[in-house]
């Protein structure tokens, strides 16, 4: 087994778990909590899912880098002369990673508040904002995604 076989699937992994976790919250989690749950236990729920969610998160904003530098450097690739993919692909977890850290730094602690206050008009409305962020990076990341499979030479 090739040091770069270890590294690439985590990198896979990384990106899954937050590509993934996006997905599953606006396409399955967001409709069905919509359904069954009233707006206070709605927006109680999302401020609990964020937290353990955003956890993996994190875990992934440190892999992808660290794994992604790493197999460049195993293939004994500069950034400079990397692929354009993979440049691209750079640029766009740049543009996620400004995203989320804009969900948990400035709007995570605003719902949160909202709901510890029981204002819930003000936390459906940061929840309001949160999920259209939240849907611009699902689609950064799928975008992504796409073009890490399939690997462009532009």
């Amino acid at each position: 087994m090739t040091p770069f076989s270890l590294v690439y699937p985590l990198h896979v992994l990384a990106a899954l778990v937050w590509v993934g976790g996006m997905f599953f919250a606006w396409i399955v989690l967001r409709p069905a909590a919509m359904k069954a749950l009233d707006g206070p236990n709605r927006l109680t729920l999302w401020v609990e899912v964020f937290q353990g969610f955003f956890r993996w998160v994190w875990v992934a904003v440190i892999l992808l880098p660290i794994s992604g530098v790493g197999m460049l450097h195993l293939q004994q690739v500069g950034f400079e002369t990397a692929p354009k993919y993979v440049q691209v692909m750079t640029g766009l977890y740049v543009v996620m990673t400004a995203l989320f850290i804009r969900i948990q730094g400035l709007m995570l602690p605003e719902l949160r508040k909202a709901v510890e206050a029981k204002d819930w008009p003000a936390g459906a409305a940061v929840l309001g904002r949160i999920r259209r962020v939240v849907g611009l990076n699902l689609i950064v990341g799928l975008v992504l995604v796409a073009i890490a499979a399939a690997r462009p030479m532009f």
